[in-house]
This record gives C-alpha cells, structure tokens and sequence, in this order.
C-alpha cells in the first residue's frame, strides 16, 4: 500500500514526543557556487547523526500501535545508517532487533548498532546479500521485517523532512535529495508536491550504483551490479515490486548521477566551507550542486544532508 501525505502528518504527529526538527540553514559558500540561494537540511545532525531515526521510529511506533504486548523482534538490512536507528529505537521501546550490514559498512555504524544492543549479522558479501539473508531470517523465525526504504511508514517518517522545509520556508523552487533505495526521495516529494507542487524534486545517485536512472529509462525496476563508493549508504538494486518505484515516478522531475570525484570534493568542501563531517551518502545532493547539475541561477535551493556516520579515518583521508 502506497503512503499519502496523510500518513505523513500522522507521522510527524507520532514522532513529535521523540524528536526536534533539524536546522535549515543557508550556505553562502554553495549559494556563490550556485549563483542562488541554497540552503542545508541537517539531518546529520539528527539523533543517530542520520535522517534515518525518522521512518524507523514511525514505523516501530505503528508497530507498537497495532500489536502492543505482542510486538515481535524487528529485523532489517542496513548499509549501517536504518540499522543502528532501527537498534536505537528497539533499545528504548524495549524490543528485541536484529541487524544484517555488508562487511565493508563503516565500523562506525556497526559499532552503534552493537552498543545498542542489537543482535548484528556484518559480514554479509553486500547489500543485496544482507537484504537477502534478513528477510529469510524474518520469515522463518516469525519476526517483523522493516525495510530502510520499501515500508509505508518508513517513507512517511522520512517525509517529516518535507513538512519541516515547507513550515520554515514557505517559498522555494528546488529540493536535492541523495536517492538510495528511494525511501527519502519519496516520502519528501509527497509531504513538498502537495502543499508546492511548483516545486522541482531532483534525486541524486552515485555513478556506481544507479538503479533507478536505469529502471526510470527502463520503465521497469532494473538489476544494476554495484561498485564500491564513497556513498556507501545509496549503493546496491531496488528490491523487486518496492513501492518507491512508483512513487519516484511520481514525485521526483529528474534524476542525476554524481562520480567518486564529485562526492570527495563535496565531502571536502563541506568539511573546509561549512566544518561539517558528512558521509559520502551524505554529500550527494551537494556534490550534484557543486556540478551544476540540480540547479539554476536564481533559484532558491534546499540540499538535503543527511549523515554523518562515517569512518574518521577515511574521511580524514578524503577530506585533507
């Protein structure tokens, strides 16, 4: 079942107890490059330093709604960011979680979904192969699956985002927004469409891992074969019949592709011009600004941020 905007204010009414609304603030260093106004949505600065607390907590919380006293273990596949919110929300509603990374996700995440007492499965070949194993784990031990992006309340988590830019922002003409497996993207292109449908929404992917630029041209969902990249976060194919295909088509007007090299000047730059540490996920819609490839002069542009869960080391690395 497709998320409306409905669900998304239920979401923002369900998550108001738990969470503050992040910054959004202009960036005179992008706005010069852009020759506009850009402005940054922290979600890096959210709890669990990424945008992901929103749909896992939403969703455990509908959870909880519906089952009570019964509510099962929560099980996922995560690049590190869904998971250790995902472990961070079960830790404090006192349910148990169960989290599938790939090997090669930052021990930073994996290190916070441990210390929040999550059960972790991290030596998976990739993505693909966490999802994979996660969901067999799911249905054969009677537990609940909650997916990073194919899950209604996921995306309407996600799409509190959109509410908080319309609220604090009323006029604006574009929204950058990295695009993974499409959960953020959609549930933001909902809440933003319906009260600005003037509004342009453009998704950002990492030249490694394109699927949805494919399955777009396609026009059916794609396999894609992931490379390795600094976005660690947005690689890896969209499972089969997820419900963010048809809601990218819907909300998102274009999508773009940023390289290796895009993503570590971003990384830098924000690090030297703004002094934060982003994630390669996290720099992609800034990385598309910095490549004039999601804005015009004169616009009035929000670029999304939205974690920072990355390895000092290699970001030290990319940014020096």
């Amino acid at each position: 079942m497709l998320p409306t905007a409905l669900d998304i204010y239920e979401a923002k009414r369900r998550l108001a107890p738990h969470l503050q609304a992040t910054p959004l603030l202009p960036s005179h260093w992008l706005s010069s490059i852009a020759d506009g106004d850009v402005f940054l949505k922290l979600e890096s600065l959210n709890l669990t330093s990424s945008f992901k607390i929103r749909g896992a907590l939403n969703a455990a919380l509908r959870l909880m709604e519906t089952r009570g006293a019964d509510t099962p273990q929560l099980v996922t596949a995560s690049a590190g960011n869904h998971g250790r919110a995902l472990a961070l929300v079960a830790e404090r509603l006192g349910l148990a979680c169960m989290v599938f990374t790939p090997a090669s996700a930052p021990e930073a995440k994996k290190n916070a979904i441990r210390r929040h007492g999550a059960v972790l499965h991290g030596e998976c070949d990739d993505y693909d192969a966490a999802e994979k194993r996660a969901k067999e784990y799911a249905a054969t031990e009677g537990a609940v699956y909650i997916s990073p992006y194919n899950h209604p309340e996921v995306i309407a988590g996600a799409g509190t985002i959109g509410l908080e830019i319309v609220e604090t922002m009323p006029v604006f003409d574009v929204v950058v927004i990295p695009l993974g497996g499409g959960g953020l993207a959609s549930g933001m292109g909902l809440a933003i469409k319906a009260a600005a449908p003037h509004v342009t929404i453009v998704g950002v992917e990492v030249e490694a891992s394109s699927p949805f630029t494919l399955s777009l041209e396609a026009g059916r969902i794609t396999a894609i074969t992931p490379r390795q990249s600094l976005a660690d976060g947005l690689t890896g194919n969209l499972e089969p019949g997820t419900i963010t295909f048809p809601l990218v088509k819907q909300v998102v007007d274009y999508v773009v592709t940023v390289s290796e090299d895009d993503l570590a000047r971003a990384m830098k730059g924000l690090a030297h011009e703004e002094r934060l540490i982003v994630e390669g996920a996290g720099v992609a819609a800034t990385a598309a600004i910095m490549a004039g490839k999601a804005s015009a002069p004169g616009q009035r542009v929000v670029a999304m941020v939205t974690g920072s869960n990355v390895d000092l080391p290699k970001w030290l690395f990319t940014v020096s």
